[in-house]
This record gives structure tokens, sequence and C-alpha cells, in this order.
């Protein structure tokens, strides 16, 4: 497992029952988790002094109760960046702090290239990879279909000093986007997705992880320069194996370019316990 353990403002500090208890910066915060199905053996402390608790509804969505007024939004920094924090009204706070794993690694490759280095980010939520990539000395072009999640992430990279980094923002399906840069003659060093696992495509059909990821990733693959850098799938779908993306690393990008390729899961170290908590699975190809 890839261990995102190089946090001081985030803390995962224990879990159970379905829930867990986390430290963003100076608040502490309960939200549900479906992979923790192991019981909660001591509700004390602050398990029942968190600052904020997010109730699900059993009709759908769910709210947060605060036992101390939270702001509307607070700051948490990863070495030199910083992301805002806003809890949401579908438990997230903007943020996923297992993916340090893979900002770390994106900013190490694009460091030690040794050349300039363009980079796609799809399905780019708040712009957690966009910032990592632009310290790093990248130009970033962001895509995300949600206006106010691109809006998030503009404030992300203002918000980490690197506002005047050569950041492109693109409020646009993303399936779209890839067609017409294949168009356009467009190509980049590096490819970052994180993919739902359903949705719609161009043309208004279905789209399902697992029947059109392949697919999805081999239309990537056009638009990547001649010799190209890494390609970064990050899946948070249930189901999916790890191996899985190997796989289809291998059969997209290997099978042209070479490279090495690595999978497996990610996550979060919990001080409690000292276990770690499953957050998904991520597949990286690389020069």
């Amino acid at each position: 497992m890839y261990l995102a353990d190089e946090w001081k403002d985030y803390e995962l500090l224990d879990t159970g029952g379905g829930e867990k208890l986390e430290r963003w910066g100076g608040y502490i915060l309960r939200r549900p988790d479906p992979q923790i199905i192991w019981p909660l053996l001591n509700e004390t402390g602050l398990w029942k002094d968190a600052h904020a608790h997010y109730h699900r509804s059993s009709s759908g969505g769910g709210q947060w109760e605060e036992k101390v007024k939270l702001p509307e939004r607070w700051s948490v920094s990863y070495g030199d960046l910083k992301f805002i924090i806003k809890p949401t009204s579908f438990k997230h706070t903007g943020l996923f702090p297992e993916q340090q794993v893979n900002w770390k690694w994106m900013m190490d490759k694009i460091r030690n290239a040794g050349r300039p280095v363009k980079v796609l980010n799809l399905f780019a939520y708040t712009g957690g990879a966009t910032v990592a990539c632009a310290s790093a000395g990248a130009e970033v072009c962001h895509v995300d279909a949600a206006k106010g999640m691109v809006t998030w992430a503009k404030e992300n990279l203002h918000h980490s000093g690197l506002g005047d980094k050569p950041v492109r923002f693109i409020t646009d399906d993303v399936f779209k986007f890839v067609q017409r840069e294949q168009r356009r003659g467009n190509t980049y060093d590096a490819i970052i997705m994180d993919p739902p696992s359903y949705g719609r495509g161009p043309n208004g059909e279905m789209w399902k992880l697992e029947n059109d990821l392949y697919r999805f990733v081999d239309s990537c693959s056009a638009i990547l320069t001649e010799k190209p850098l890494f390609f970064l799938i990050n899946s948070y779908t249930t189901g999916i194996s790890a191996t899985v993306l190997t796989n289809i690393l291998t059969m997209a990008m290997g099978r042209k370019y070479g490279g090495a390729i690595s999978s497996g899961e990610i996550g979060l170290p919990i001080t409690a316990s000292s276990l770690a908590l499953p957050c998904g699975i991520l597949g990286r190809w690389e020069s």
C-alpha cells in the first residue's frame, strides 16, 4: 500500500463503526467511511468532542452537526502547498489527503525531468494535483465539468502563492475536451485522471468505468508527446483491482512506450491503531 504519511496538518486519528475521526488543521471532524467495517472500540475523548460530526440521512445525503461553530473555510498545508478546506453538504471537505502520495511522486518526476513538462489533469476536482504539478514547474491544463470545483481549484492555486504559474482552467466535459485536443493536435507530456464510476460521455451515452476506462485511456494516449513522462490513473470505484489498472496501462502505454508500470492501494495511517485505512487504488506508467 502507498501510505500518505507525510502530513503535519492532517491526521487520521481513529476509525471504527463506519466512521473516521480526523484532524484537519485545528479542527476535529467525524465522518462516515464505507471501508470501515470494523467496530469502534472506545467512543470516548475526541470521538465525543469532535468539533463537527456528519450524519447520514436515511433519505440520502446528510448534514453536519457542529459542536463548535466552524469557520466557513480554513486551510491546511502540505509543505509549501496550501489547500482551502470547506465541509460540504455531501460530507467531503474539498481535499483527499491520501493523494499526497501521488502529489509527491508527480512533483519528483517533474523536477527531475530536465525539460519543460506540460500536464493534463482530467476530472481535476479542486486541483490538488494541479497545484502540486504547478509548484514543481509544470505547465498545467486543469479540466473538470463542475464550475464550482474549477473555481475552488483556482483559489487553491492562488492560496499556495502560485497564481502566476502557467495553469489553464477549463470547465468542460472531459471526454469532449480530449476529443477536441486530438483534432487540434495538442499534446501533453503527462496525463492525470481520476475518472468517476458512472457518468455521461460526449454524446450523452452512459459512461461506466468497468466498460469504458480502457477505451478512454487509449484515446488519451493519442494526445501524448513522443516522449511522455508519466500517466497516472486514480480510482475510488469499488470492485476494481489495482491489477486491472496495471493491465490497462500495459496495453495502452507499455506496448507503445515501454517504461515502467506500478499499481496498488492508496491509504492513510491510523494513529490510534497503527493500522491503515484503504482509500482507493492507483496505476502509474512512467518513462
